[in-house]
């Protein structure tokens, strides 16, 4: 018996919607990047890209355990000597609410070429109204 190695005619895409409101940031995460590089499907292929889409919803209601929300930094660099920036995770939720969840998700993906195709199989939405009705999603629970 040969071993089964997925190539892009074989693979068939899914949609899935998950609602983040109430969910922990880094369990939601998780899950949510194991479903974009396809390690939910048996026909799982390291080196393609046989993951599905996912739409995340109410992005701007995520959870975060213990002091977070004050404690926890996110990081930026202008490029320039000194040009370290850092925010609290409360503004940055004020500021950019899907960004959060973006972050999280694209940080547990390959930092590669696959993981960028990958990375952009995800939509992500503050509000509980998405634009990708015709596609049909199918509810993920996590």
């Amino acid at each position: 018996m040969k071993t089964f190695m997925a190539n892009a005619q074989t693979i068939t895409r899914k949609w899935y919607v998950v609602d983040a409101e109430g969910k922990t940031l880094g369990r939601l995460a998780t899950q949510v990047a194991s479903v974009l590089r396809g390690k939910h499907k048996p026909t799982y292929t390291p080196h393609v890209d046989c993951g599905d889409y996912v739409i995340v919803v109410n992005a701007d209601k995520i959870e975060l355990t213990g002091r977070k929300w004050n404690q926890k930094l996110y990081y930026t660099h202008s490029g320039y000597n000194g040009g370290l920036y850092q925010t609290v995770a409360k503004d940055v939720m004020a500021k950019f609410p899907t960004r959060m969840v973006e972050k999280a998700i694209v940080g547990m993906l390959p930092h590669t070429r696959l993981g960028e195709q990958m990375a952009n199989k995800l939509f992500v939405y503050a509000g509980p109204e998405h634009k990708h009705q015709a596609q049909q999603p199918e509810t993920l629970e996590v």
